[in-house]
């Protein structure tokens, strides 16, 4: 098979592992069928790294001449064979200093779901912690990169996600404490899903604070996950548990929306209660009567398990499927 080639993130296409009959064999370690990027060579202007995430694909640019060599080393041979891919013309003759990523599975946090430790919430009923949205996002990215090596935030990366913000598809929450920024988390919004790039910390649970934020102020968005990208323990604990990339990428497919949160600033204490801009609240969970505005009313029960026939998220994240209906239903709580 010859290297792949494409002009754009909107012509390319995901390498699908062949059959064994097919005469190629999965390697094994990091180089093993689904385990490495999926693309190398596209640039990172914010029109190119805004189609990648639509097609759920992220970037992380080697830092320096080493981490573009471990690049070429590892995958040069993967890129001959086609089962990664090149995208656009920058690079062309040395692609290897962006490479383009797309987990499978995707840890997901469903909108309003995310679990707090009982450290934390003894933390948010004893402190006067808050939460905004989009105040200060310059200042959570340089939190989120610093001391952190390699550094995958790169300049140009921090510069092109500061044009995104400004333009409306970066997100950014800050969790204050007397004044301080101790907390915070961004990510790119894209119609109804959030893909959460990363998170910092300078109190115990703040990181926590600001996921658990991000997934209220979404619900309230009408938004429906998380995508946390990589895979830890400590997401787990927050609730993310995994979604095969062909349903996630599902729900991506054909969005062009920006997904606009809630800019108010709020208690984090919320957080731990019922009511607007709650977790509970936040999400579609635990919603009871579905009734619609032209006058029928139907029961909606969220069967354990049970995935949605329309968007395709799991139904073990304790969220009822979608409604075929649309818009037209009024949502009440049991």
């Amino acid at each position: 098979m010859p290297a792949r080639r494409y002009p754009d993130w909107e012509t390319f296409e995901y390498f699908h592992q062949p059959d064994a009959g097919d005469g190629l064999v999965a390697g094994d370690g990091p180089v093993a069928f689904g385990a490495g990027p999926v693309a190398f060579g596209a640039d990172l202007s914010p029109a190119s790294v805004l189609a990648a995430y639509r097609r759920g694909i992220i970037p992380l640019p080697a830092p320096d001449e080493y981490f573009r060599t471990v690049n070429e080393v590892r995958y040069e041979d993967r890129v001959a064979a086609g089962t990664i891919g090149l995208v656009g013309t920058v690079g062309r003759d040395d692609p290897y200093s962006v490479a383009w990523w797309s987990p499978d599975p995707r840890p997901v946090i469903s909108a309003g779901h995310v679990h707090l430790g009982r450290n934390i919430r003894k933390q948010l009923r004893q402190s006067e912690v808050w939460t905004t949205a989009n105040t200060r996002f310059g200042q959570v990215a340089e939190e989120c990169r610093a001391g952190r090596e390699p550094r995958w935030l790169t300049d140009p990366l921090l510069q092109t996600l500061i044009e995104l913000h400004a333009e409306g598809w970066a997100h950014s929450i800050e969790v204050w404490l007397d004044g301080d920024l101790i907390g915070g988390a961004m990510g790119i919004g894209i119609g109804r899903v959030i893909s959460g790039d990363s998170l910092f910390s300078r109190y115990p649970g703040a990181g926590g604070v600001a996921v658990a934020d991000m997934a209220a102020r979404l619900g309230l968005a009408g938004g429906l996950l998380i995508d946390a990208q990589w895979d830890s323990p400590f997401l787990r604990s927050l609730g993310a548990g995994p979604l095969p990339r062909e349903r996630y990428l599902r729900l991506l497919d054909g969005s062009a929306e920006r997904t606009l949160l809630p800019g108010e600033r709020f208690p984090a204490r919320r957080l731990l209660a019922e009511g607007p801009g709650s977790l509970r609240a936040a999400g579609t969970a635990g919603l009871g009567l579905v009734i619609w505005l032209g006058g029928s009313l139907r029961f909606r029960l969220a069967a354990a398990g049970d995935d949605c026939r329309f968007c395709g998220f799991p139904g073990w994240a304790g969220r009822p499927s979608c409604l075929v209906d649309g818009p037209l239903y009024l949502f009440l709580s049991p």
